[in-house]
């Protein structure tokens, strides 16, 4: 029997493509306002797509953040097929080679499954991290339903070579300690919302936006959220608060 509430998740998850135009649509009619946004000083920031996508999905965000003035880089490893590792090797070099080139510690923005490679970046070197802005990610690593795909994930037929060698990323160990926020919708067709929401700790944050998480990539309130984030000092992190011009955006905020 199908409960009302996995209707809901179907009916919304049918409506992603047009609710993710609609995105688009409304970047388009704030820009003015967005141009006034926070921004960056050319510090290093690493895009990291969600799964089955690659960097022609995060194209119009990293064109966006270089406006802003930062120094934005591509994943640049293809589509994301999962923690394989040579991801987890090359993810890790390249964010040693960012840091050491730019002698300046590195933001990660990590659309979904992206998000989750963020996260495990951050606690691997958090020395070489700045801070880590997470879109539509289920962060909450202690989900029933997390554990439940790991073991999908690692019954699967087509379990990719060397990632049973990999920790997965919804089990990965050890604490975050770099400044956390994560950007969840209440209408999320894919992932459950109350699993991308950090619990209340130091320096962690979840942030609410309308729209969907298809369309979190153009979202004008995401890419604000994510120009007031990356355009702080480092070390002069403070809790988001959205602009009066932008507030209908945000229904709710950490």
């Amino acid at each position: 029997m199908i409960t009302t509430t996995r209707v809901r998740s179907l009916a919304r998850l049918a409506t992603e493509p047009p609710r993710a135009a609609l995105d688009v649509a409304a970047l388009a009619a704030v820009w003015p306002v967005l141009a006034t946004a926070r921004r960056g000083d050319g510090q290093p920031v690493l895009v990291l797509p969600g799964w089955l996508t690659g960097d022609a999905a995060t194209m119009p965000l990293r064109t966006a953040l270089r406006a802003l003035g930062h120094d934005v880089s591509a994943w640049s490893l293809g589509r994301n097929r999962g923690p394989t590792g040579r991801v987890v090797q090359e993810l890790r070099s390249r964010l040693d080679l960012l840091h050491r080139n730019s002698g300046r510690r590195v933001s990660l923005v990590g659309w979904s499954l992206g998000g989750l490679y963020a996260q495990e970046l951050a606690r691997a070197a958090p020395a070489s991290v700045r801070g880590i802005v997470t879109l539509g990610s289920p962060v909450t690593r202690r989900a029933p339903w997390m554990r439940s795909a790991s073991g999908m994930v690692d019954r699967g037929p087509r379990l990719p070579r060397g990632v049973d060698a990999v920790p997965r990323p919804w089990a990965e160990r050890g604490s975050l300690r770099v400044p956390a926020t994560s950007v969840y919708s209440r209408s999320d067709g894919i992932v459950p919302w109350s699993s991308c929401r950090y619990e209340h700790r130091p320096r962690r944050e979840n942030v609410e936006v309308r729209g969907s998480p298809l369309g979190l990539g153009y979202n004008p309130a995401v890419l604000w959220v994510l120009a007031d984030r990356l355009g702080m000092a480092e070390g002069a992190w403070r809790p988001f608060e959205p602009p009066a011009a932008l507030r209908p955006f945000f229904p709710h905020s950490r």
